[in-house]
């Protein structure tokens, strides 16, 4: 059965100012699937994950060419609000960064600016998404307290919880374990596994082995020579891309002869 398409690039290109960062990129990305952007640096990953949200936008003279749809709808095209957007797709960033404040309010804030007062319903949504992130049974009874008192892992499960608050459709996770040690790291995973239930999953990673564990699917990226866009070389579903990639640099950089 064919799978549904949560996320679609056509003969998408993007540009700072002058320069094309990302060159004719087309893919579509599964609901309820885990894909992962891998590549070398600077090849464009992190720049096609905010092309999602259109963070990218915060900086100044930046255009999109090309469509980029959401269950079929162009977030594009004039009259669609970021605000929303990024309402509907959850953002996690390298490295943990929650609020200067409690465990309760870095989970409440989102909600709050999103309409939400009544304290009984905030609880509610605080709870359901630090279970969510499976951090509840560790921060039920000091959820008032510093949301810095947190282990690295702690903060970034929190920062995790925080994205689901408001409910989003897509999770953007941007190495989302780099900065973690491996305990915390294999948290993570597990819990990108149970997550993709409800959301679909967009990870941008630099390991290999993280993303053959955890991805459904892989998009390799590469810059074919300094000064060039990056580029879509490969996208298909993981287990083909780790074991029988059809671009020889596919297999190239997976098997550590470069990048």
């Amino acid at each position: 059965m064919q799978e549904k398409t949560k996320v679609e690039f056509k003969n998408v290109s993007f540009f700072y100012g002058s320069f094309k960062a990302i060159d004719n990129v087309s893919f579509k990305l599964p609901k309820n699937r885990v894909t992962a952007f891998i590549g070398p640096s600077g090849c464009g990953k992190s720049t096609v994950l905010r092309i999602i949200n259109r963070t990218n936008e915060i900086t100044m003279s930046t255009r999109v060419e090309g469509e980029v749809l959401i269950d079929g709808i162009d977030i594009y095209k004039n009259g669609t609000d970021p605000v929303q957007l990024r309402k509907r797709v959850g953002m996690v960033f390298q490295k943990p960064n929650p609020f200067p404040k409690s465990i309760y309010e870095n989970l409440a804030l989102g909600p709050k600016i999103h309409g939400t007062k009544r304290k009984n319903q905030l609880d509610d949504i605080v709870e359901e998404s630090l279970k969510k992130a499976a951090l509840w049974d560790e921060v039920k009874t000091t959820l008032h307290k510093s949301a810095f008192q947190l282990s690295g892992g702690q903060q970034q499960r929190l920062c995790i919880a925080r994205a689901l608050t408001i409910k989003p459709e897509l999770l953007l996770m941007d190495e989302p374990c780099s900065a973690l040690d491996p305990i915390s790291t294999q948290k993570i995973e597990d819990l990108i596994d149970t997550l993709k239930l409800d959301y679909t999953i967009v990870m941008v990673t630099h390991n290999m082995q993280q993303a053959a564990r955890v991805s459904d699917y892989t998009a390799f990226f590469l810059v074919e020579e300094t000064g060039a866009p990056g580029k879509l070389v490969e996208f298909g579903d993981t287990s083909t891309i780790f074991t029988r990639p059809t671009n020889k640099k596919t297999e190239d950089y997976i098997t550590g002869r470069f990048g």
